[in-house]
């Protein structure tokens, strides 16, 4: 026992007096390990905390404190009621003894044995004895600390102090200026208010406290380790000085006198604050300042030329009248939204009848505001303002006055809330429902397209009112809607027509099903389209392009889209026949807006069904027709056998497919293998099929090319179902894929059916099955590869490329074995050049299959990993190539680098960088115009290497400048410029050199190239000079 005391003193005597802070530590571990307790250590303290050495003193509780703060979960309550004691009467000591003295006391609050009573005699002691604002940053932080611990465990004793604690912690905070600290005192603050503290007399106190650091000016330094922002600050304060409607006396003079303020922070600051305030406050709150309030606000938005502060003040306007809203009326109170409203109204109201002037937006705003703030706001606003804009369009005859009053009647229908209780209460618009369609009517049968365009606007704005038209008011508008669709000529207002309709599809499909389709439908079938004895044949095509582009801008629901899919179908069938002579170009129409329906029609059994069981098998049918007939020499030649159409019908069959619901998709892949393999025709409309074919066994004679490239049309489908739904037969389907892909002489036959098997074999699982497969077409590939005599070189070459990129998305291990193939190659004088550009395949997103929107398996970043597994092979087989093989090697580096995200493209060319300027060297246009494109990344942010090689560089661009290639010479010129902004010392010897080069591109054919040159040379010119950059 007494060796014990013995270390124990020593343990004392070293840290006090030998100022050894480390023996705390060794001091804590004896206490914790049970070899002394906290009360031997007190009294081993007895000569340092009696010492006359006010120093002594401060040692001996900092250790103490330091203990503790290591063990004070394992005192007990008498331990720490003793404690207590102790340290409160230190706090009456030396002034230095008391920053451990507050260190010690902020652990023994976080005791779970505190007892009750202690933690408010401990706040007492500290608000008596202590003057917070004359301690240091840290001692300051340990008391807000203290204060934030006892508020959250000992909530209920602290609210029984009542008003007491409150003056304290204001005596405590007043005149703290260091921002970490304010952080803590306003989180203080805000629990003080937000957990219903009694604030007694104090309140004002409280509020003046916290509110002379409104607004916020503060920025943080340069590398602050401390993180403290200046948003972080004023959410604080913000959240303090709005979290009560005590403040609202205090506050809203304050918000006044800052909105004064020629300093546009403080302004923006006092604006959102005052939104966040009036949310809290009940109308008796803002009555006395809402005079003062109103003029600072209309005086922002009408003066202002920051959006930002607009946007606050009218956003804080929408609050106060929010908050008006809430004011409950009866005989015997003023109705203060309506005194205010009037006051508004009063202020910009007349400004709306002068629609040349810069004010009527400024006020059209402020009153909109204040219309989007409630139900009953929206009907005192409306019925003082929109009869006055009516009468106002009606009596101008200016277009630009008239679509200014129409754009701001569309911006205050978007601004009323309507708020119904009750199926009986009248809408805020429909007394003036009426006219405002007339208005809208009459705008669009107007011939100024600014005007057209603005009145489908404020028609689409009513519809969204629901309930506001009666049908015959919208009956009334589609038929406007189908009339500008048959008639306007204007693309501006077509689009604008498209969208308005869409909109109102959306809400009332029903009116389109009876009212415009059938009306399109007729345009688009009739031969003449003669209207009021005049012809209008040759406006045809393009009216029948608009019509096209409607039905699919109007099938967003799947009641529409089952009424305008069988029209686009019966357009492709009459372009098959040839009945009413639709063109190439409105066939590829139609497919696209069935594609487009297949992306934006709601996603249900319904939509699905119908693409199911109705849309595909009609297109397969029709082209499977199509290529019948072509085979026919003397038949009429059908468009739908064309690439352009069947590559749209691509589209159309794997967008649906993607969409469809599992079952469908199972029943639809089914469907589509069957055809392929077994020349199942069973559910393809139409009687005049052969009974019997394999499109997959076909052997390529003759025309017979026409069915092989059908094959397309399979792969949009298998290879956009989920990875979930199973193929059926893919081992066969599969080997017909392969031998197609491998003996076909048609291009697009054996490169859909080299996408096909490799969209298959993406999304296969792994097993001994893919395996196995794998090493048979491999063998297969490379057999003809390395074959002299092949003949289907270029087929093999197409087949190995898209079974490389599937296996490369997926990571799957044989992708290296094609790979390296892939680089062999490079130096093959047949495929060589195809080769390098097939590099841009494997990096590129591809539209039609092996993509995430079919369900391909896509691992992230696989691009940087094929660059960082083989960018040395690349650079190796570039030293060992040939002379004449190294131009191959250049474009599939660059092919490949030109893909990569941006960041990994500055951090990984600089080890490349030698092989990218050789590349500019090479006549290649195209190998060029890819290194270009990847330099002018890295010379924005110039890596040491670079620099290093800025003769060569420079040199090499400046060749350039002369190429034959536009696009060429635009890159250059881009490149040249970026050099411009290099270290001002690296690019000023180049000056002269560069400028005298620059002035051959400024003479260019070309507008675009002496765009880039200008630019260029302004810069260089700037290089050196006094005034530049």
């Amino acid at each position: 026992m007494a060796e014990e005391s013995a270390v124990l003193v020593s343990l004392v005597e070293e840290f006090v007096s030998g100022l050894q802070d480390s023996k705390a530590k060794d001091t804590a571990s004896g206490v914790k390990s049970g070899e002394f307790t906290v009360l031997q250590l007190v009294e081993a303290l007895g000569l340092s905390l009696t010492s006359t050495q006010p120093h002594t003193r401060a040692r001996g509780v900092k250790l103490l404190s330091e203990v503790l703060g290591e063990c004070y979960g394992d005192l007990t309550e008498k331990e720490v009621e003793v404690l207590v004691a102790f340290y409160e009467n230190r706090l009456k000591d030396h002034y230095v003894t008391t920053p451990p003295v507050l260190q010690g006391l902020g652990i023994l609050t976080k005791c779970p044995l505190l007892p009750p009573g202690a933690a408010i005699s401990i706040l007492k002691s500290v608000f008596q004895d202590v003057h917070v604002q004359s301690l240091l940053l840290a001692d300051r932080a340990s008391v807000y600390k203290m204060l934030i611990n006892v508020m959250d465990t000992r909530e209920a004793e602290l609210k029984d102090l009542g008003a007491d604690f409150v003056f304290g912690f204001v005596q405590s905070m007043d005149g703290e200026r260091d921002p970490r600290n304010l952080l803590l005192a306003f989180q203080i603050a805000k629990k003080i208010i937000h957990r219903g503290y009694n604030l007694g007399k104090f309140a004002e106190e409280l509020f003046e406290v916290t509110s002379c650091y409104f607004p916020i000016d503060f920025t943080p330094p340069p590398n602050d380790p401390h993180g403290i922002t200046r948003d972080e600050l004023i959410q604080e304060l913000r959240q303090v000085l709005t979290g009560t409607p005590k403040f609202a006396e205090f506050l809203l003079p304050l918000i006044i006198e800052k909105l004064d303020s020629d300093v546009q922070s403080a302004k923006l600051d006092s604006l959102q604050t005052l939104a966040a305030g009036v949310a809290l406050y009940e109308h008796k709150d803002l009555a006395e300042f809402l005079e003062g309030i109103w003029a600072s606000l209309r005086r922002e938005v009408f003066q202002t030329s920051s959006e930002k502060i607009e946007s606050a003040g009218l956003a804080a306007l929408t609050a106060i009248s929010t908050c008006l809203s809430r004011s409950i009326l009866n005989s015997h109170s003023e109705d203060a939204l309506s005194t205010f409203l009037d006051m508004v109204i009063r202020d910009c109201k007349h400004h709306l009848c002068e629609p040349d002037l810069k004010l009527v937006w400024p006020s059209a705003k402020l009153l909109q505001a204040a219309c989007r703030a409630s139900n009953r706001a929206s009907h005192i606003i409306t019925a003082a303002v929109m009869p006055t804009l009516i009468e106002q369009y009606n009596s101008r005859n200016q277009c630009s006055h008239r679509r200014t009053l129409l754009e701001v009647m569309q911006k205050f229908i978007q601004s009323v809330k309507s708020n119904k209780s009750s199926e009986k209460e009248e809408q805020v618009l429909s007394g003036i429902c009426q006219s405002l369609c007339c208005v809208a009517f009459a705008a669009l049968s107007e011939t100024n397209s600014s005007l057209q365009v603005t009145a489908t606007s404020v028609l689409l704005s009513l519809v969204r009112q629901t309930g506001l038209l009666s049908n015959s008011q919208i009956e009334l508008a589609v038929d406007h809607l189908a009339q500008l669709v048959l008639t306007e000529e204007d693309d501006t207002v077509s689009l604008a027509v498209v969208a308005c309709a869409e909109g109102l599809a959306e809400l009332h499909p029903a009116v389109f099903i009876t009212n415009m389709i059938p009306r399109i439908k007729k345009v688009i079938f009739s031969e003449s389209m003669a209207q009021d004895g005049d012809s209008l044949q040759h406006k045809q095509p393009a009216v029948r392009q608009r019509c096209l582009s409607v039905l699919a801008a109007v099938s967003t629901k799947s009641s529409v889209a089952q009424e305008t899919t069988p029209v686009l179908l019966e357009v492709l069938v009459a372009a098959h026949s040839g009945e009413v002579g639709f063109s190439l170009e409105e066939a590829v129409l139609a497919c696209r807006s069935l594609k487009r329906i297949a992306e934006r029609v709601e996603d249900n059994e319904d939509s699905g069904r119908c693409f199911h069981e109705t849309i595909i098998p009609q297109l397969l049918s029709l082209a499977l027709q199509a290529a019948l007939l072509g085979e026919n020499s003397s038949a009429h030649h059908s468009p739908l056998g064309d690439e352009a159409v069947l590559s749209t019908m691509v589209a159309v069959i794997s967008t649906a497919c993607c969409r469809l619901q599992p079952l469908l998709a199972a029943q639809t892949a089914v469907r589509l293998v069957s055809l392929f393999l077994d020349g199942d025709v069973s559910f393809l409309p139409g009687n005049s099929l052969p009974s019997h074919i394999n499109l997959l066994a076909n052997k390529q004679q003759g025309d017979s090319w026409r069915q092989s490239q059908m094959v397309c049309l399979l792969m949009g489908c298998v290879c956009s179902l989920p990875r979930t739904v199973e193929v059926p037969q893919i081992e066969r389907l599969l080997s017909g894929l392969e031998e197609m892909s491998c003996t076909s002489s048609h291009p697009i036959s054996y490169t859909s059916a080299a996408k096909c098997f490799a969209g298959l074999v993406n999304k296969m699982p792994h097993g001994d099955t893919l395996d196995g497969l794998l090493q048979k077409t491999m063998s297969r590939i490379l057999n003809e590869l390395n074959s002299e005599a092949s003949k289907v070189l270029t087929q093999a070459y197409t087949l190995m490329i898209w079974v490389t990129k599937a296996l490369l998305l997926r990571y799957h291990p044989a992708f290296t074995t094609l790979t390296d193939k892939l680089f062999s190659l490079l130096d093959d004088a047949q495929l060589g050049p195809v080769v390098a550009e097939g590099f841009s395949l494997l990096m590129c997103d591809s539209a039609d299959v092996l993509n995430r929107s079919c369900h391909a398996d896509v691992r992230i970043m696989y691009r940087q990993r094929f660059f960082s597994e083989n960018s040395a092979k690349l650079v190796q087989g570039f030293n060992a190539a040939p002379q004449e093989k190294k131009p191959n090697y250049l474009k599939a580096l660059s092919n490949i680098v030109n893909k990569l995200p941006k960041q990994v493209q500055v951090t990984e060319l600089p080890a490349l960088l030698s092989l990218l300027l050789e590349a500019l060297t090479y006549p290649d246009q195209g190998v060029q115009l890819s290194t270009l494109s990847c330099l002018e990344p890295v010379i924005a942010d110039p890596p040491p290497a670079l620099i290093q090689q800025l003769e060569a560089l420079v040199s090499r661009l400046l060749l350039l400048i002369s190429s034959p290639t536009m696009n060429v010479k635009i890159a250059t010129l881009r490149c040249i410029h970026a050099l411009s902004r290099f270290p001002e010392h690296e690019v000023l010897p180049f000056r002269a050199r560069v400028l005298r080069a620059l002035a051959k591109p400024l003479d260019d054919k070309k507008r675009l190239v002496r765009k880039e040159a200008v630019q260029a040379r302004g810069e260089w010119f700037l290089l050196g000079s006094p005034g530049g950059r």
